[in-house]
């Protein structure tokens, strides 16, 4: 973990899979302080980024159970 990078994931998969990659460095206890800290600080980014997705997703979600799109029935 030489440098973490400081710019916006692509993806909300892109950004899960360095926050894994970057729990497993962490948790490995081999990284020195600072290195230990800067990867926190990458892995709340990450972590904010995740869940304003996932914020934006459910948004998306209620505003089609709320009538956007009708249920579908089987006939």
């Amino acid at each position: 973990m030489s440098e973490v990078p400081t710019q916006p994931p692509a993806s909300y998969e892109a950004a899960l899979a360095e926050l894994e990659q970057l729990v497993q460095v962490i948790e490995s206890g081999q990284l020195p302080l600072e290195q230990l800290l800067t990867g926190y600080r990458r892995g709340a980014e990450l972590l904010a980024f995740c869940r304003s997705r996932l914020d934006a997703v459910e948004h998306q979600i209620k505003v089609l159970d709320e009538g956007t799109l009708k249920p579908w029935t089987p006939k």
